[in-house]
């Protein structure tokens, strides 16, 4: 989130600094205040105090904007009526965060990379809103037969303190970089509970019942996250200098470059600004995990998962073969929230209502807007492709192999097509560039969701849950990504 642009150097080594500390904080945190050792109470005020003190430290008095979000919402929470709180808290939170960032682009210092105190704000929102849906399905008794599997596990059956409240948003794990969780993991954990209820879900529970008797232990989750940090950081400094963006659209490149080699070098550009977002992901992931948050349950042959909250899977990214893969693994936390909030609940086109809102989340420049618009047509495109031409390619592995290359290919040029005006952020540039490639694969979308027929996309009956109810129970917090990846994976 912080780092979704590229920063100043200044500002890179200050997020980092504090994010190495939180990392040890975290490892001090798991040891000397283990839920065996002391009380939640505790745990959350530490919990708080560090993160507001991370907070302040990076954005000095900006940081203020944090706690009165926080502040405004919960107090929607506590004087709004039941039945209309979520939308509320929702207009509230999400007006604030817009408010902010228009204040901070068209006030302050537009398209420079200085330090983005609404990242934090950003992730907040997500936790504020998910909460506010969360607790009206735990509280309100008129709805417990219309709530999916995952919206039941989610649900919420109290409301939380303002101090449980303020830990779940502003903890130092999270306060940065995210990643997004649920409330009621969140309060596991701070309470000691998670391991016994992933104990107690695990499928494999009697085959390797002596694995769990301990509380299995984060270390080498946390060495490997660091590892591919290392690894991200490094590529990330080496090649994004050399491969800039912006060069896609300089005249002389246009014009003294055949347009294959355009295609190549947009790709090439990608893909070296890819390893940022794993960086500061992945280091948020591990941090988390260093507190002893993020367990998972365990893997068939007894070793422990530590993806509970993990935001991206970089091996699905890279090698993704349709649109929709592609998002399913990267930024997870925030397309569940997505899905939770918007997807699940939207009552009218819910695919659009989902990618409006990803927009208005992120920001205010012109560029996040073409790129979801854009977003759009190439998921209805990609949907429609699969639906009536990959079943003639499934009659062989062979033919299944050549297809995956090649939707592997136009998958990769698509989203690189997709996110320039993201990365460019102005619409001179944005649609500099889309003319400059004739507006080629709007077209071409376009053509394929006229010609080609795709059955309307609804969700899952109610009938549906029992079956989901039957997986393991570790899966229930990911099935608005793992298994619902799978049923996209078979549908669209």
């Amino acid at each position: 989130m912080l780092l979704r642009r590229c920063l100043l150097p200044s500002v890179q080594v200050n997020f980092v600094a504090c994010q190495l500390f939180a990392l040890l904080m975290a490892v001090w945190f798991r040891i000397y205040l283990h839920p065996s050792k002391t009380s939640p109470f505790i745990r959350h005020v530490v919990a708080t105090l560090l993160g507001l003190y991370l907070a302040l430290f990076c954005f000095g008095w900006y940081s203020v904007h944090f706690l009165v979000q926080s502040g405004l919402s919960y107090g929607v929470m506590i004087f709004a009526s039941l039945e209309h709180m979520h939308k509320y808290c929702f207009i509230v939170t999400l007006g604030y965060l817009i408010l902010c960032q228009i204040t901070r682009v068209y006030v302050f210092d537009y398209g420079m990379y200085s330090a983005d105190f609404t990242g934090p704000m950003m992730v907040i929102t997500q936790k504020i809103t998910s909460m506010a849906f969360e607790i009206r399905d735990g509280l309100s008794k008129c709805r417990e037969g219309q709530l999916t599997p995952s919206q039941k596990y989610l649900a919420i059956s109290r409301m939380p303190s303002l101090l449980e409240y303020l830990s779940y948003n502003c903890n130092f794990m999270g306060i940065l970089a995210g990643p997004t969780c649920s409330y009621n993991d969140y309060m596991a954990f701070i309470e000691g509970t998670s391991y016994q209820r992933r104990h107690q879900e695990n499928a494999n529970g009697k085959e390797n019942g002596k694995v769990k008797q301990s509380e299995p232990s984060p270390k080498h989750a946390v060495v490997s996250k660091l590892f591919t940090c290392a690894i991200s950081l490094a590529t990330y400094l080496s090649l994004y200098r050399l491969l800039p963006v912006h060069y896609s659209i300089d005249d002389h490149f246009v014009k003294s470059t055949p347009f294959y080699l355009q295609v190549v070098y947009l790709y090439l550009a990608m893909l070296a600004l890819r390893p940022k977002y794993y960086f500061v992901w992945t280091l948020a992931d591990a941090i988390n995990n260093a507190a002893g948050f993020g367990f998972n349950g365990y893997d068939t042959d007894g070793s422990p998962r530590w993806d509970l909250i993990s935001n991206l899977r970089i091996l699905d990214i890279e090698f993704a073969t349709s649109f929709k893969l592609f998002l399913d693994n990267w930024n997870i936390q925030t397309a569940q929230w997505l899905k939770r909030v918007c997807y699940e609940r939207c009552p009218v086109n819910p695919t659009a209502a989902t990618f409006l809102l990803s927009a208005m989340w992120h920001g205010v420049y012109p560029g996040y807007y073409l790129t979801f618009i854009t977003g759009i047509g190439m998921t209805m495109a990609a949907r429609a492709v699969r639906h009536n031409i990959r079943p003639y390619f499934l009659a062989s592995d062979l033919h299944k192999r050549v297809y995956d290359v090649i939707t592997w290919a136009c998958t990769q040029i698509a989203i690189s097509y997709t996110v320039v005006p993201f990365v460019l952020l102005a619409v001179g540039p944005s649609l500099k560039f889309y003319s400059s490639w004739y507006f080629c694969l709007h077209l071409l979308c376009l053509l394929v969701v006229l010609v080609l027929p795709v059955k309307s996309r609804r969700r899952q009956p109610k009938e549906d849950g029992p079956q989901k109810e039957a997986a393991q129970g570790e899966q229930r917090h990911l099935c608005s990504t793992d298994n619902n990846c799978n049923q996209r994976d078979k549908s669209t």
